[in-house]
């Protein structure tokens, strides 16, 4: 982290806070390599809460020179103009990832609006808020295309892509997830966004221990495949993958659609897409959606990969 390079990361935060950000939004993304020096670096904006996260280790001297940077930021000029409550900075290098307060009101617990969604964030207690800002777009997308529809959504984390679905009119969501605690969390999101829970179901399970209790409120108009690149004892993404993928024709009714994701920057959409094409050939292949802007990346494949598939007849199958 050069004088430069903090020059630059600097002038980039305050240049999209000039944009008066609201809800939750990536004010610098360092991962896409876009940023020299910056490579480890993301700030995000958490409705007046700024969020720093350092993904590597900097030495000490690079750690002192970042943290002063920072707090200079409270001396500028417009800084009052974008109310700011607190600059947080997470190391997430280090074992718990935690989170300290360099300046301000700290809240370990934050409301977020997100194109008029709401989301419970809980900030220093867990590696991730609870809300992957990248997905946004994703979410958009399952808001305007759940109308009347069944929702499944795998490794359902908090519940975004419930909460976007029910209030895009699902006639009913079943989200599953293996940890209690996050399914908990996506619970309080449908109540912060008022939604009827006779309309939700959320199952902690094993995905490939759960095909039964899945099927039995099957089959789905709209399927969310959402999963972690790898969860210790359960998932892998390069080797279960295919495993979700050849159980999708059963569970879909017919025309019904897929959302299927990888955010692993060393797998291509085209792993999707082959292994689509091997496992479950009755679903073709529509469209990838775009990320957010705020997420440019030096190499598309690097990023978020969020891609629509759709049931066809067999007999429409070449």
């Amino acid at each position: 982290m050069t004088p430069q390079a903090l020059t630059v990361l600097t002038d980039h935060v305050f240049n999209q806070l000039a944009q008066q950000p609201s809800g939750a939004k990536r004010l610098f993304h360092g991962r896409g390599r876009c940023f020299p020096n910056l490579e480890q670096i993301t700030a995000d904006w958490l409705e007046g809460q700024i969020l720093v996260s350092l993904f590597k280790e900097p030495s000490v001297e690079e750690l002192d020179k970042l943290n002063k940077e920072i707090i200079n930021w409270t001396v500028r000029t417009e800084w009052n103009d974008h109310k700011v409550q607190s600059i947080l900075l997470q190391h997430r290098s280090r074992e718990r990832s935690p989170t300290e307060c360099l300046w301000g009101n700290y809240q370990e617990q934050q409301v977020v609006n997100e194109e008029g969604l709401l989301f419970q964030l809980d900030l220093g207690k867990n590696q991730n808020s609870g809300l992957f800002l990248d997905m946004r777009y994703g979410r958009r997308w399952v808001k305007e295309n759940s109308q009347d529809k069944r929702v499944l959504n795998l490794f359902a984390y908090t519940c975004g892509f419930s909460v976007a679905a029910i209030s895009g009119g699902a006639d009913f969501v079943v989200n599953l997830d293996m940890a209690k605690a996050v399914l908990s969390r996506g619970r309080e999101n449908h109540r912060l966004n008022q939604h009827d829970l006779n309309r939700v179901k959320f199952f902690a399970h094993d995905i490939f221990k759960s095909w039964g209790k899945i099927k039995k409120y099957g089959q789905y108009d709209l399927i969310v495949i959402d999963p972690p690149t790898f969860q210790r004892g359960s998932f892998a993404l390069t080797k279960d993958y295919q495993k979700i993928l050849r159980r999708l024709p059963e569970l879909l009714t017919e025309n019904g659609q897929v959302l299927a994701c990888v955010n692993d920057p060393s797998i291509p959409a085209q792993f999707l897409i082959d292994g689509m094409r091997e496992e479950a050939p009755t679903l073709e292949f529509q469209y990838r959606l775009d990320n957010p802007p705020e997420f440019m990346d030096i190499d598309l494949e690097s990023g978020l990969k969020a891609l629509i598939f759709q049931k066809t007849p067999d007999n429409a199958i070449n």
